[in-house]
This record gives structure tokens, sequence and C-alpha cells, in this order.
């Protein structure tokens, strides 16, 4: 479990294709206290430390993972870090699973104030399970919805990022046509599950 609260700001070193791609994270975070076997959200995504070394920690990832998350499994890339959620921390964002729901991507940013309105538009699957003032992960970060309108086919999100988001996470660098890592909130999942069921049973 992650709170999707960022705590840093990693960068892809190299990704070896093995079956299964290793990726080797370049991180700030004290690799002498984190497990082989722990878990790390890497830009919403929950991963597994397969090895690690001084600044650094490597992940395999799967190729269903990588049909299924945005298009950053590549060298050079900036990814969102929180190392999982230990009883007794503060919770200061949602409860995040590190469980991909769908892709989104990004239709504009704009500025407000000193804070970015940035808009998505999400997979359809997904926008029934949006709603505004509801929580959703971005990337791994635990944001609050603005604004869902639906448009047609199309179902448009969007949210605020304050200028200590911006700083603290890949969002500030977000431009249209990125890609992103959305997981709806974990009550609205299980909503989800209770519509395809109450469907099949029709």
């Amino acid at each position: 479990m992650f709170t999707g609260i960022v705590s840093d700001i990693g960068t892809i070193r190299s990704v070896e294709h093995r079956g299964d791609a290793r990726v080797t994270i370049a991180t700030a975070y004290d690799t002498g206290t984190v497990d082989l076997g722990a878990s790390i959200a890497c830009s919403g995504v929950c991963l597994t430390v397969v090895e690690k070394g001084s600044g650094w920690f490597a992940v395999d990832v799967s190729a269903e993972t990588v049909r299924r998350t945005a298009d950053q499994w590549q060298a050079g890339r900036a990814l969102n870090l929180e190392r999982a959620l230990k009883l007794g921390d503060e919770l200061g964002g949602h409860i995040v699973t590190g469980h991909v729901d769908g892709v989104a991507a990004v239709l504009g940013v704009s500025p407000e104030g000193d804070s970015k309105r940035i808009g998505f538009a999400l997979p359809a699957d997904l926008a029934p399970f949006v709603a505004p003032k509801g929580s959703v992960t971005v990337d791994g970060v635990s944001l609050t919805v603005n604004t869902v309108e639906d448009r047609g086919d199309v179902t448009h999100m969007s949210v605020n990022v304050i200028p200590h988001t911006q700083g603290a996470t890949t969002l500030g660098a977000l431009t249209q046509g990125d890609t992103v890592n959305i997981e709806i909130d974990v009550l609205a999942r299980y909503l989800q599950r209770m519509e395809q069921h109450r469907a099949h049973s029709r």
C-alpha cells in the first residue's frame, strides 16, 4: 500500500530486455534501508526491488505491465518514487495500491494563479468511477479531481497542481500529448466491480 505522496524523483539509468525488462533506477533513497523484495511505486506502478546498490535499485517489469502502463520504460525517463507505507506512517494522501487502472492523455496545461490546471482524456471504462472532489492517482501522485466532463465518447478530467507538487514530482513537466498512469480510488474500484457483476448477471 502507498499514499500517493512522492518522496523522490528517480531516473531510469538503463532498460535491459531479458524476457521481462530489467529496469535500473537512480534514486536519492538510502538503498541500505531498502530490502530486496521491497515494494516501490514507480510513477504509480508497484514494483519489487530485485537488485540494488549505492544510489540505485533495479526492478523487473513484465510485458503485461508495459502494455498496461504509460510510455515510461526508457532510459532517461524521470519517475515518481514512493516507498511502501509502514504501520504508523502518516497517511497524507489517500490509499493507493500501485495497480494502474488505465492510461490517460494530457489534453492541455494552463496556469491558474501559481498552480497549473492539467486536463486529461480518460479511458471510457474509467470515466464512471472518477468524480469531482474525489481522489485520483496520476503517475503515483495523490490528487483531488477538480472537474469531470463527459463530451460524447470522451471524458475530460482536470486537476490543479500546486507549486510544491510541481517541483516535488514529474507532474510539473507534463505537456499536451504526454501519457500518464491513472489509478482510481480504491472505493471506486469496488463500485466498478459491482457494476461489472450487475451487468453480467442481467
